[in-house]
């Protein structure tokens, strides 16, 4: 399977280990990714709250070189990247002029055709079932809380994907894959990333929330397919424990455990780059052991037995 990728600004920076962990689990899935020559940043965040039209025509450029490539899929694992890429496919599909001014601004034609998927997406595209018959072994010590965020299912009516308040497809897949996801309150709740540089003390207290809801509901760690989200809910910690969460809490991308359940590694997949340590047992996954068998029952001596 050979599907368009465009990895955006975060995947080739701050979250380079995103883009290792995307890139590995694919392969070992048979995925071919093939990234759309000279790619430019999707606008995300600041474009569209100082030039709508400079907020359309950057993924609008992205839009036309996939188109120009005859890709049909566009892969963007950041939700921020496929939303911008989405809601600028929307616009020109439904606009005519639009199309035309912005095939003379980005000097390409472009009609917002391509249609565009993020991580979940992919994986439902080559099949939960098929994913866990690659499997090796059960995800049987993963307790997942399955952290959508703000942005991988809204605006609904834009992404039209899984549930914009209660979604299910990654728990749905860890599931097939041996892992126990919890069922907790802040799945959809908004990490505050946004508001890194204008109020630290805020950011810090909503991961507090966040993981500790996680922890208190049963989860062992938290799963994300955002590098925003898993940035800040990593990098915070420190700060979160000061405000009282209880202990940390390993922030794992959906393509890690995706990729450990078919048999990659830890070493595979930078966990080294992660702000809290991964334990050791949750870099690899191995057989889960089997329950001791229960003792067979002494035969009571009946009464006058001979001694």
């Amino acid at each position: 399977m050979n599907i368009g990728y465009y990895p955006g600004c975060a995947l080739h920076g701050s979250s380079i280990d995103y883009e290792t962990s995307v890139r590995a689990c694919m392969k070992a899935l048979d995925v071919q990714l093939d990234e759309l020559d000279d790619w430019i940043c999707c606008g995300a965040t600041a474009a569209h709250c100082i030039n709508h039209k400079l907020s359309v025509a950057l993924p609008a450029r992205n839009l036309g070189i996939a188109e120009k490539m005859k890709m049909d899929k566009l892969f963007a694992p950041c939700p921020m990247c496929s939303m911008e890429l989405k809601k600028a496919s929307d616009e020109l599909k439904a606009n005519p002029e639009l199309r035309k001014e912005m095939a003379e601004i980005v000097e390409t034609p472009v009609d917002g055709t391509v249609d565009v998927v993020n991580l979940i997406q992919v994986f439902q595209t080559v099949g939960f079932d098929a994913i866990a018959e690659k499997a090796k072994e059960k995800l049987w010590r993963f307790k997942p809380a399955c952290y959508y965020g703000c942005l991988l299912t809204r605006p609904p009516k834009t992404l039209q994907f899984d549930d914009p308040e209660d979604p299910t497809s990654m728990e749905e897949l860890l599931k097939k894959l041996g892992a126990e996801p919890v069922d907790w309150n802040s799945k959809t709740v908004c990490c505050g990333a946004g508001l890194t540089l204008a109020d630290e003390p805020a950011v810090a207290e909503q991961v507090r929330k966040i993981l500790q809801d996680a922890l208190d509901n049963g989860a062992n760690c938290v799963v994300v397919a955002c590098p925003m989200c898993q940035v800040n809910l990593d990098m915070r910690q420190a700060d979160a424990k000061k405000l009282g969460l209880t202990q940390d809490v390993p922030i794992f991308f959906l393509s890690d455990l995706v990729a450990l359940a078919v048999g990659l590694e830890g070493k595979d997949l930078d966990f080294a780059k992660r702000y809290v340590a991964i334990p050791n047992e949750m870099k690899k996954t191995d057989p889960k052991p089997e329950d001791p068998k229960p003792a067979k029952p002494v035969a009571a001596k009946k009464e006058g037995a001979a001694q």
